[in-house]
């Protein structure tokens, strides 16, 4: 009796091992097949969405070798993009963006200054900032000039370089039309607001360049990137030398934002265009090499009025 009594324990014992495992291996089976099934469903890395279509800037003339330069390097990184930059002035870049003929209007000034009516239509993208001065005739004979006497010499009060201790020269002013927005800082920041006398009327920095290389007695203004040689000669203001470390700390006077408006957000094509122009990339080499300062590197900000702070 007690034999049958232990046998019918072992049985069952063992009968309720076997029960056990069966559900042990259920379980398994179950969590095998809920991790395959999360593998499954698991997103996959989107690809770089391909950048193309056609790209329209106009506008500074001062502006344009950097913004050229940058489109070239965007285009050989992005093959299906098509960037046709142009000059022409600021204020005809500002008319076109907000007219909506171009998609990018590049301006040495404000919105507010030129087309105030317009200018809360428009949204505006600071990539850089520019530095400019007075550039004579090399044999001209100055190379620093008071701030008084160049005002004296825009608006026809000096006629001859020997009045302030150059050559013999009858002097001939070379200026920018209406347009420009290099006219307008330079009358702002370094004739305060005087009008400049007529002169030789020129829209184009390099042919500005050539006409004050050529010319005997020539002096006008270009931004910091066209002294790229011996042909001109950059003044000096009141001793202060026209250098990028002078501007970034506000220590001379001529400079200003470079500004590249959009008519409202930027989108497509445009966005990310303009997103390279303020990449690592372009702010610490191309945008030096072509003679501009990053904005980051300011230690002074202006304000559409031209009111100056340290920062």
């Amino acid at each position: 009796m007690k034999s049958l009594k232990k046998l019918s324990l072992v049985t069952l014992f063992a009968a309720l091992m076997v029960f056990m495992a069966a559900c042990g291996g259920g379980a398994s089976k179950d969590n095998t097949s809920g991790t395959d099934k999360k593998d499954d469903t698991t997103p996959k890395t989107e690809e770089k969405q391909e950048i193309s279509g056609s790209l329209t800037v106009s506008g500074s003339s001062a502006m344009q070798p950097l913004v050229a330069a940058a489109a070239e390097e965007f285009m050989n990184e992005n093959p299906k993009a098509d960037i046709q930059v142009t000059a022409g002035g600021s204020g005809t870049g500002l008319s076109q963006v907000s007219e909506g003929s171009v998609q990018i209007g590049n301006s040495d000034v404000f919105a507010e200054e030129k087309i105030p009516d317009k200018a809360s239509e428009l949204v505006d993208h600071k990539v850089a900032v520019v530095g400019m001065t007075a550039a004579v005739n090399p044999k001209v004979g100055i190379k620093d000039i008071k701030k008084a006497d160049l005002i004296k010499v825009f608006t026809g009060k000096i006629t001859n370089w020997k009045e302030l201790g150059g050559k013999d020269q009858k002097i001939v002013l070379v200026n920018r039309p209406d347009s420009s927005g290099t006219r307008a800082i330079f009358n702002k920041f370094a004739l305060d607001g005087a009008t400049p006398a007529e002169g030789i009327t020129e829209d184009s920095s390099n042919t500005v360049k050539k006409i004050i290389n050529e010319t005997d007695g020539a002096i006008g203004y270009l931004a910091f990137s066209y002294f790229t040689d011996d042909s001109v000669t950059p003044l000096a203001i009141d001793g202060v030398e026209p250098t990028e470390e002078n501007v970034q700390s506000g220590k001379f006077p001529v400079w200003a934002y470079q500004h590249s408006y959009t008519k409202g957000e930027a989108d497509g094509l445009a966005k990310a265009f303009l997103e390279y122009l303020m990449s690592d990339e372009i702010q610490t080499t191309l945008l030096k090499e072509q003679g501009y300062l990053p904005v980051t590197k300011m230690k002074v900000e202006r304000d559409a009025k031209g009111n100056q702070k340290d920062l």
